[in-house]
């Protein structure tokens, strides 16, 4: 590929992001007209290049809705950097709060901090906060990739065939959980935000370096060898056969 393609590929990110979170929104009837949707900003690639893209579409979608980000600081991770983060959201109009929450110290004796304790106590909060301050909708960062892994990861780990659904209704709550980015390869995200120099104010956790989905992570990338194309056949599979299972019940 010649230089100038390259170029062209990489200035085109945006776009392409923008269609794809466009495709998912409509493909499953993510956002209606009067929505209160709470995004869950970490900090990272992933939940700000959310944020940018729910507020860069407003006028494509043609949908009158309430945008508002919430961040949940822990007592383990302080490499958030907040101030960049605070700025980016003023910047797309979105209104930012941040709450505290002990992760670390509501651990039962002799049990080890991980990754899915951690999004457990984070989600509980993510839902009180939207259910007290009348959000009708959570947006979540995942993309592509996160939901391949965690089809895998819950194959193997738990013998279940479930994943990540672009949009799921709780039972138990007035709530709809959304993942805008449910067409969006991780390699897609990054461009995104590299393009809009977002990259420079990121933060990762330090406790996702060496999990168990960084393993399935390389496993999936020796399966699909690099090919988007097989990554979303892999979806397809999935999406498949939950409808079979849905039609079956």
């Amino acid at each position: 590929m010649s230089s100038s393609k390259k170029l062209s590929r990489k200035y085109n990110a945006s776009v392409v992001a923008q269609k794809l979170v466009s495709k998912a929104i409509f493909d499953h009837s993510m956002i209606a007209s009067g929505d209160r949707i709470l995004i869950a900003v970490s900090g990272g690639k992933d939940s700000t290049v959310l944020a940018m893209m729910l507020s860069l579409l407003r006028p494509a979608l043609k949908v009158d809705y309430h945008l508002a980000g919430l961040h949940i600081s822990t007592d383990f991770c302080s490499c958030c950097k907040k101030p960049e983060l605070i700025n980016h959201l003023a910047s797309w109009g979105i209104p930012f709060e941040d709450i505290y929450v002990p992760v670390i110290a509501r651990l039962k004796a002799g049990r080890k901090m991980n990754c899915y304790w951690c999004s457990t106590q984070r989600r509980a909060e993510l839902i009180s906060y939207a259910l007290n301050h009348n959000f009708n909708k959570i947006a979540l960062g995942h993309h592509l990739d996160d939901s391949i892994e965690t089809y895998f990861m819950n194959i193997t780990a738990a013998g279940k065939l479930c994943g990540m659904p672009a949009l799921l209704q709780y039972e138990k709550y007035p709530l709809v959980l959304i993942r805008p980015l449910s067409y969006l390869e991780e390699r897609q995200v990054v461009a995104c935000a590299d393009e809009h120099g977002l990259l420079k104010s990121a933060c990762t956790c330090p406790y996702g370096k060496n999990s168990q989905r960084i393993m399935m992570r390389k496993k999936i990338a020796e399966l699909c060898g690099g090919s988007g194309a097989v990554k979303r056949r892999i979806i397809q599979a999935f999406n498949e056969e939950a409808l079979c299972r849905t039609k079956l019940n």
